[in-house]
């Protein structure tokens, strides 16, 4: 039985000891040493108060203490050190900053903070347990980087229910490109979330669940030194959290006050298409369709016999149907509603019709789209290969739309043909197309922002 100790804080010279526990001013969360599962180990960490069995951070995760003689310390440097019975040290915050008058306290967010016992400010933070996250995303935890110093915030799972130290997973926000959230082993991608647009990160169903509850709000924040996401609650009632497993799913969880247990929102990912580029390149995954892969407009299967027995290759790339004839005897295709794909190039300040124009004028460009959809601006773009497209599931909208460079002949508009293109290329005078659009040197330039 644990003894809950008056006070959120620990200064110098004082300590916890196994049995005893610090809880933060509300009640809300509590750190002490546990037992995980059926090991016989202990480990400090921190739970909710209310339901201690949910260990959202542990500490020592790869050195355990085998008795129960372990003992919580504010040093005289001004770290939280963790001590065993031999009063050797298996885990210290290791901060080098030095305070006069430092104390540790457990904050009523779940954060573990070392700051100045004068200064209640965040600023006075030299060291915080948010920082270094375990298998859990706390709303106001940061899930990104510290861009000046490289500094990467990101979720490890446990190893299994008797062991917290790192699993083989890691839940992160990926800023190659237009950020996105993925879960990945080593530097294998396993599932994306797709783009963030200006709202959500549109290309997986937990979007809905942004846009259709009042649980939280997710937020990405790009400061000068700082990119990164965090979400917060919609209020002061609701407890929730993300939590990534030892089997690579990530779930987030509310706490059901009726029936005193955690109600899952939503696993991730959902369903085949939402693992990573199941279908290869240059492949739509469409789910509860036959057959589940679709080459892309313009595109056509490589090699058959590349398919697994599901229907599923990485592997499995389509090729140009026919050859390129860029710019002259191209256009482009609007793709309605999908996971737009992986490895974009993107410029905030163009348009979407001077995105249009660069990638058009650009034969290496395969596809642009929109990225700021709260906004109307942004640019994307993408060269060569088109990596972990997925189409949108009826009765989801979550979608966004894409345009294709194809041949003019998959456009399906006899106004639209190669020879148009080479005469305007040639500076001939030709009468207006019936499709909206204008002429310059290199073509005639389609204006796709209307319906196709």
């Amino acid at each position: 039985m644990n003894l809950s100790v008056a006070v959120d804080t620990i200064s110098l010279a004082q300590s916890i000891r196994d049995g005893e526990t610090l809880v933060s001013t509300s009640q809300s969360f509590e750190v002490g040493f546990f037992t995980p599962g059926n090991s016989n180990n202990r480990y400090l960490g921190i739970w909710y108060k209310f339901n201690p069995s949910k260990v959202v951070w542990v500490a020592n995760r790869k050195n355990p203490i085998t008795d129960r003689q372990g003992m919580l310390v504010m040093s005289d440097d001004g770290n939280l050190v963790l001590l065993r019975k031999d009063k050797k040290i298996i885990w210290s915050t290791n901060s080098s900053r030095v305070l006069e008058n430092p104390v540790g306290q457990l904050l009523d967010s779940g954060n573990l903070v070392i700051r100045d016992n004068i200064n209640m400010s965040s600023d006075s933070y030299v060291w915080q347990s948010f920082d270094y996250p375990s298998d859990t995303f706390l709303p106001g935890m940061k899930l990104g980087w510290n861009l000046r110093t490289g500094f990467e915030r990101f979720l490890t799972p446990w190893r299994s229910a008797d062991d917290p130290s790192s699993g083989d997973f890691s839940f992160r926000l990926d800023i190659h490109g237009l950020p996105q959230l993925v879960i990945t082993t080593g530097s294998r991608k396993e599932v994306r979330s797709g783009p963030w647009n200006g709202r959500l990160f549109a290309g997986t169903q937990f979007s809905e669940k942004v846009v259709h509850n009042f649980i939280y709000k997710p937020m990405l924040v790009h400061k000068q030194d700082e990119l990164y996401y965090t979400y917060e609650p919609f209020n002061n009632t609701v407890n929730t959290h993300i939590v990534l497993h030892q089997s690579g799913t990530l779930q987030r969880l509310v706490w059901n006050w009726k029936t005193t247990e955690w109600s899952i929102l939503y696993s991730w990912p959902f369903d085949p298409c939402d693992n990573y580029a199941p279908c290869g390149a240059n492949n739509n995954c469409r789910i509860n369709k036959t057959p589940i892969c679709e080459c892309l407009k313009g595109f056509i299967p490589k090699a058959e016999d590349e398919w697994d027995t599901q229907g599923l290759s990485q592997s499995r790339k389509c090729i140009e149907k026919s050859p390129s004839d860029c710019p002259s005897g191209e256009g482009f295709l609007k793709l309605p509603a999908i996971k737009l794909p992986d490895f974009n190039w993107y410029n905030n300040s163009m348009n979407i019709n001077e995105c249009e124009a660069e990638c058009f004028k650009n034969c290496s460009c395969r596809a642009y789209a929109n990225s700021d959809v709260s906004g109307g601006s942004g640019c994307l773009m993408w060269f060569g290969d088109l990596i972990d497209i997925r189409e949108c599931p009826p009765g989801f909208s979550w979608g966004q739309d894409i345009f294709l460079r194809v041949p003019v002949s998959e456009l399906d508009r006899p106004e639209m043909s190669s020879i148009v293109f080479m005469l305007a290329n040639e500076g001939l005078l030709l009468p207006q197309p019936k499709q909206p659009g204008f002429f310059t040197e290199r073509g005639f330039i389609p204006d796709l922002t209307t319906s196709l």
